[in-house]
């Protein structure tokens, strides 16, 4: 049985309240569900970001978790250009590598995910990352995980053609939505919106409610967009 503690912090995460459940947990409780909602909060509301690195810190370097939220937060500071280092890129990749190599199934995917990430939306290298993008969703798909999904083909969809782009968006938004998880939820509106013709009602509506939400949970980068 998950420990109370431990339950209540991932649904707070899952609502984007990261403060709460970093509150939740306390400082020596669960220090890598702790340095994953710190690394969360940093990443959505670009705040915080030294005490994403201390949190990621205080695990075991070797583990699967450490590196990829080692990578997360090189790959973060370049993609905000937010004081990145010489060598992000290369701590990234090979964070990501070690992952790869390290983890069980599910944690090899998120790595090759990540991975697929940093060579997308940082290299521009679509080539080397769609194989990447789809052995993570070929990982996703066997094991059932809808969230895990979500976040995949949120990246694949803008390398398809338009019917299938939007098709993906739309499958990414309702898995979000069905699953609780607010700020993925928001920020899958605000790109399906940015997808629709400018004209679509649909497009009008979704950038509204996007916006309200990110405001109330202060998702940073996204306020910026909108």
């Amino acid at each position: 049985m998950i420990a109370d503690d431990t339950y209540t912090a991932r649904c707070l995460q899952l609502l984007g309240e990261w403060d709460a459940a970093l509150a939740v947990l306390g400082p020596d409780t669960d220090t890598e569900l702790r340095a994953e909602i710190a690394v969360d909060r940093w990443f959505f509301r670009i705040e915080h970001h030294e005490e994403a690195e201390k949190a990621v810190a205080a695990l075991d370097p070797a583990s699967p978790t450490a590196h990829i939220l080692t990578g997360r937060l090189a790959y973060s500071r370049l993609l905000f250009k937010h004081e990145p280092r010489p060598d992000d890129r290369a701590v990234a990749e090979a964070a990501y590598h070690a992952a790869v190599e390290s983890g069980d199934e599910k944690q090899r995917g998120w790595a090759e995910y990540h991975w697929a990430v940093l060579l997308d939306n940082i290299d521009q290298d679509a080539a080397g990352a769609l194989p990447r993008y789809e052995t993570a969703l070929e990982i996703a798909t066997k094991t059932g995980d809808a969230y895990f999904e979500s976040y995949i083909i949120r990246h694949l969809a803008p390398h398809k053609e338009p019917a299938e782009r939007l098709a993906m968006l739309r499958r990414s938004l309702h898995l979000r939505a069905a699953l609780g998880a607010r700020p993925q939820t928001i920020a899958a509106q605000a790109f399906l919106a940015a997808n629709l013709p400018e004209d679509d009602p649909e497009r009008a509506e979704l950038q509204r409610i996007s916006r309200s939400g990110a405001e109330e949970l202060r998702i940073g980068w996204l306020l910026s967009e909108v």
